[in-house]
């Protein structure tokens, strides 16, 4: 039977059994939710522990953000949670976490926590740094899972755990996505029927975006088994490759390489949605580097994400993918 815990005091009376694996929500769970509690169960094994924490934290919310509004379903949490495999659920009121009211000293973003996300959102990853650090103080937890969703958020937690020392692995779980490629998220139940599909508009131009890098990294593979000594468009044009061969000139012609064909192949399917009704009104699309969230520039390698932010109606949504480049030619 999963345990309810509402204060410190019960939280720190939990029996500790083997590793403790712990996965923080702001409630309203949805199976996203669940493959994380499923995935601490599987890494906390069998004579471990799993806790899960409900706090919707007033830190990270802006002003005229949804606060008042973010789902509240405890009840349903619970049962969620149980069926999960949480051992136990820390729901504490908001003066349980903060009881000398808002904190004086706060976990400070960084320059990292300034973009995206952190610019649209001026001093959210500041109140979700410092209540993610004084739930692991709380917690004291082995393990904390994070979903790759929230990939700023989850680059800030790992920054966080190495710059200041906290004895904790901290471990990010893929995106769970609907059948339609809508990434999970509370805020999903705002959508109308004609909202949710503009919506669509964003894991569609993600995944555009990684189409357009796998067909450049065909594209090379079969250049490089062209015969030697001519240009790649034209050996693959020799091939019959014609679609080739005219990809490798649009990826030539833009101005930011592959990084920035990427971006465009993106880019063009949002602008589509822009033109839906409703309408998809863009925040943001940015590829970076996960390290610290600067754009991938040209000639990158290595791991980066590709991410989106855009309104529909009054619902705000994100959603990314990672992408792996390879060394460009």
């Amino acid at each position: 039977m999963t345990g309810l815990l509402h204060t410190a005091g019960e939280l720190h009376a939990l029996p500790r059994t083997g590793r403790r694996a712990v996965v923080m929500t702001m409630g309203a769970l949805h199976e996203g939710h669940a493959t994380l509690i499923r995935t601490a169960r599987e890494l906390a094994g069998p004579g471990g522990q799993v806790v899960v924490t409900v706090f919707v934290n007033p830190l990270q919310f802006g002003a005229g953000e949804d606060l008042d509004r973010y789902p509240r379903t405890l009840d349903a949490d619970l049962g969620i949670a149980a069926a999960a495999g949480a051992d136990a659920v820390f729901a504490p009121a908001v003066d349980e976490v903060y009881p000398g009211g808002d904190p004086q000293v706060r976990i400070s973003a960084g320059p990292m926590g300034e973009r995206l996300e952190g610019a649209t959102r001026p001093g959210h990853f500041d109140g979700m740094l410092t209540v993610v650090a004084k739930l692991l103080h709380l917690t004291r937890p082995d393990l904390a899972l994070f979903g790759q969703k929230d990939a700023q958020q989850l680059a800030l937690i790992r920054r966080m755990a190495t710059d200041l020392n906290f004895p904790v692995e901290i471990v990010g779980v893929p995106t769970v996505r609907e059948e339609d490629g809508l990434a999970l998220s509370s805020r999903n139940r705002y959508l109308s029927a004609a909202e949710r599909g503009t919506a669509l508009a964003l894991s569609r131009a993600l995944f555009a975006g990684r189409d357009r890098l796998a067909a450049q990294a065909a594209l090379r593979a079969r250049a490089e088994a062209a015969p030697a000594g001519e240009g790649r468009a034209s050996a693959l044009a020799r091939l019959g490759e014609i679609r080739a061969s005219a990809d490798a000139h649009a990826v030539s012609a833009a101005g930011g390489g592959l990084p920035e064909a990427v971006r465009a192949a993106a880019r063009h399917v949002l602008q589509e949605a822009g033109r839906h009704e409703p309408p998809l009104v863009l925040d943001y699309l940015a590829l970076v580097d996960p390290r610290d969230f600067t754009e991938a520039g040209p000639g990158f390698t290595g791991r980066a994400v590709l991410a989106v932010a855009a309104k529909v109606g009054a619902t705000r949504l994100i959603d990314n993918i990672p992408l792996e480049f390879g060394a460009q030619a």
